[in-house]
């Protein structure tokens, strides 16, 4: 699609009316940054609303998570290792930056394979990975893991938090809290979990959802498509990610989460416990699991008071509704892991529509 093109559609959009509110949540936290970045979201017409959902890993992760992995790495003197986006997030009590000044070993690699690599240089210290992620990262953990029990590495272990993001979806139109018309489903996540992971959106609960990409005419097609079947009310799936998607996903990837790990609850911040939508590893990989080889007892989990993080996450409300947003909660100063996160919907917002 040319430049002409794209403005054609633009303002296609921009023109389209809509008699009654349509409310429609984009699950992944990408989307939620480029439907800014790009200025699609500048275009919405009237009575067209986003309501962010909940697919950015780190703001989900749960405090007591943070709480656990530094009271392992206090208690046992491991090397913690990390993405670095988790860095600034609040726990309970402190994070992960403030236990690195503090001398806590803390590194940051760009993948599960960074870290094995770690461990293998560095035999005589204990590497814990922080296993934060969904389905687009959890296959390349399972490699990992995979890796360092063929090849005998001893001092390698993941701190699972993996979360699947289908069951979260289920949980949010299962609750009812919220009025969704539709959804803008994450293209990368579907290229593994495939078109079939997503059917009980329109199957169950009689929601129209479309499978987009990540640029300009992406959001663009995607959007104009979801409008589509709201207003016909069509209960459908449409691809409009179809060179990378397909019904199936990526088998291969599939094969490889389920051989390494199991479908398990999992706490989301802001939800809650939802059965099935963790990942931890098997009895044939518990050698690897760092809670059982690093018990610990955490402290209580608390939460920063008047942070509404997960409400925002839950689509209950915007970034702008927080009485802490821009105040006492900034990227430079976050109070709550949705400010964190360069997917976290307050972030986006701070940077992108504060006024």
């Amino acid at each position: 699609m040319n430049k002409k093109e794209l403005r054609l559609l633009a303002t296609k959009l921009k023109n389209t009316e809509i008699e009654n509110p349509i409310h429609i949540m984009e699950v992944c936290g990408t989307h939620t940054t480029q439907f800014f970045h790009t200025g699609v979201k500048d275009l919405f017409p009237e009575n067209l609303f986003l309501i962010d959902g909940p697919g950015c890993p780190v703001c989900v992760t749960p405090n007591g998570y943070l709480d656990r992995a530094i009271e392992i790495a206090r208690t046992h003197g491991v090397w913690l290792v990390t993405f670095g986006d988790m860095m600034r997030v609040p726990s309970s009590y402190s994070s992960l930056q403030q236990e690195k000044a503090a001398g806590v070993p803390i590194h940051i690699v760009y993948s599960p394979l960074d870290a094995l690599t770690l461990a293998q240089e560095n035999p005589e210290m204990q590497v814990v990975f922080l296993s934060i992620g969904f389905e687009t990262t959890i296959p390349t953990e399972a490699v990992a893991v995979k890796r360092a029990k063929q090849e005998n590495i001893k001092n390698f272990s993941l701190l699972t938090g993996n979360k699947l993001t289908p069951p979260a979806v289920e949980a949010l139109l299962g609750s009812g809290e919220v009025k969704i018309d539709g959804f803008i489903l994450p293209g990368h996540v579907s290229v593994i979990t495939g078109i079939k992971g997503w059917r009980f959106v329109a199957e169950k609960f009689q929601k129209p959802c479309v499978i987009a990409g990540f640029d300009t005419q992406n959001l663009l097609v995607g959007t104009m498509a979801l409008i589509h079947l709201i207003q016909n009310k069509s209960p459908e799936i449409v691809n409009e990610y179809s060179l990378v998607v397909t019904e199936e996903g990526n088998v291969k990837a599939q094969e490889i989460m389920e051989e390494v790990f199991e479908p398990t609850e999992a706490k989301w911040r802001g939800i809650g416990n939802i059965p099935i939508s963790g990942m931890d590893l098997r009895n044939s990989f518990q050698d690897f699991d760092a809670k059982i080889r690093f018990p610990v007892t955490p402290p209580r989990e608390i939460e920063p008071g008047g942070c509404r993080c997960g409400d925002v996450l839950r689509g209950l409300i915007t970034p702008l509704q927080c009485p802490l947003f821009g105040k006492k909660c900034t990227p430079e100063n976050p109070v709550g892991a949705c400010m964190v996160s360069s997917e976290g919907s307050c972030a986006a917002y701070h940077k992108y529509q504060r006024f």
